[in-house]
């Protein structure tokens, strides 16, 4: 097992070194990020084998924050592939020796379209690296694993310089969480991302009584409303949120001999939790299990706009 750990220590210890390394390869990020930011047609990612996983990857996350990006496979492009491209494209070649066939047949149409030609390969004096506009080396050829052979860091280490340029990206094109969303609607990311706008519950969907009323009072307008709370509301004020633990607290009490006709205001909490109708969904969920509570009152300055409640 001593055995077992040293090799996972030391493949890690590998891939961690090699990625703390590629900061020696800064300002070539950069400038690739530049290009790609003034691409005014598609940014064409390719390479083969793992390099090709690696530059699907990468198209793949392009285009997550709205860049146009396609994977481009180097021996399909010799069959017909080569249809996409337009002059106003850009290119991304991924290769960790920097000598394939299929790659060199493809740069040679790359220069002779005049389209720009960002590398990312571990050998500094390759073919592709020299035909470059842009080259970015990766910091070592070995590989982490026992036998030194199988792709392992210079996967780890190729995807970290295409994280690098989108998060350059980022800053460069101001892309904000807002925006971001628009490309991912669905699943928990999404969910995430969605305001609380859009989740609230407004007008009398939102549970409210006054401050008159009974905790009995207060009950059928939790049942009627279903969502486990209610409001209560001095007119436009809010004064207090009475939630269903509440109402069976109170039940429970020995102190009080009847608790449906006690006024509400004797069980509600006068400080509920609250946020802006214009903050993000992940916001208003980490309020949420922070506090250890399933309502949130949402305030437009002192104006009760909605009411989010989750199961």
């Amino acid at each position: 097992m001593d055995e077992y750990r040293k090799t996972v220590l030391s493949l890690l210890e590998h891939e961690s070194s090699g990625i703390i390394a590629l900061q020696e390869q800064a300002d070539e990020i950069i400038r690739a990020a530049e290009i790609c930011a003034s691409c005014r047609g598609r940014i064409i990612v390719t390479g083969l084998g793992k390099s090709g996983i690696v530059a699907r990857k990468i198209a793949s996350t392009l285009t997550s924050i709205g860049a146009s990006a396609v994977f481009l496979h180097p021996t399909e492009a010799l069959h017909g592939d080569l249809g996409i491209l337009s002059e106003n494209d850009v290119t991304i070649c991924i290769s960790k020796s920097g000598h394939t066939e299929e790659l060199e047949f493809l740069l040679s149409y790359f220069k002779r379209w005049g389209l720009p030609i960002i590398s990312i390969t571990a050998e500094r004096n390759s073919s592709l690296s020299e035909q470059s506009d842009v080259a970015i080396i990766l910091p070592t050829s070995e590989e982490g694993e026992p036998l030194g052979i199988i792709p392992t860091t210079s996967v780890i280490t190729s995807i970290a310089v295409g994280d690098a340029i989108v998060a350059v990206l980022v800053k460069m094109l101001e892309i904000t969480k807002e925006r971001f969303r628009k490309f991912h609607p669905g699943g928990s990311l999404g969910h995430r991302l969605t305001k609380v706008s859009e989740l609230m519950h407004t007008g009398d969907e939102i549970p409210v009584v006054s401050p008159d009323a009974t905790l009995r009072d207060a009950i059928v307008e939790i049942t009627r409303k279903k969502l486990g709370t209610t409001l209560v509301m001095k007119g436009e004020k809010l004064v207090g949120i009475l939630t269903d633990g509440d109402v069976r607290r109170a039940i429970q009490r020995t102190d009080i001999e009847n608790p449906l006709d006690e006024n509400v205001m004797t069980f509600a909490a006068t400080s509920p939790k609250s946020i802006h109708p214009d903050a993000l969904a992940e916001e208003a969920l980490h309020i949420m299990e922070s506090n250890a509570i399933t309502s949130l009152v949402i305030l437009k300055g002192n104006l009760v706009v909605g009411f989010l409640h989750i199961h």
